[in-house]
């Protein structure tokens, strides 16, 4: 919790403290392992497909029940 009349909490305490995240951020960003260009692509690819596929099924589902809402209720 931050006091600002506290003397412990001062400026100097938050930029300190906002420096050792953004160093801590930054090492933990060099130690992540990321996805090779082909993986990235290929990953891509799935979402870019699985993304179509859903389109079509849930476009075919939606023109579907509105059939038969227009032609047994309306």
């Amino acid at each position: 919790m931050l006091f600002l009349n506290s003397k412990e909490h001062s400026m100097t305490s938050i930029s300190k403290q906002v420096t050792a995240f953004i160093k801590e951020t930054q090492e933990e960003l060099r130690r992540t392992n990321w996805p090779s260009k082909e993986e990235t692509i290929r990953y891509t690819w799935v979402v870019v497909a699985l993304s179509a596929f859903l389109t079509v099924v849930l476009g075919g589902l939606d023109y579907f029940f509105t059939y038969l809402v227009s032609r047994f209720l309306l």
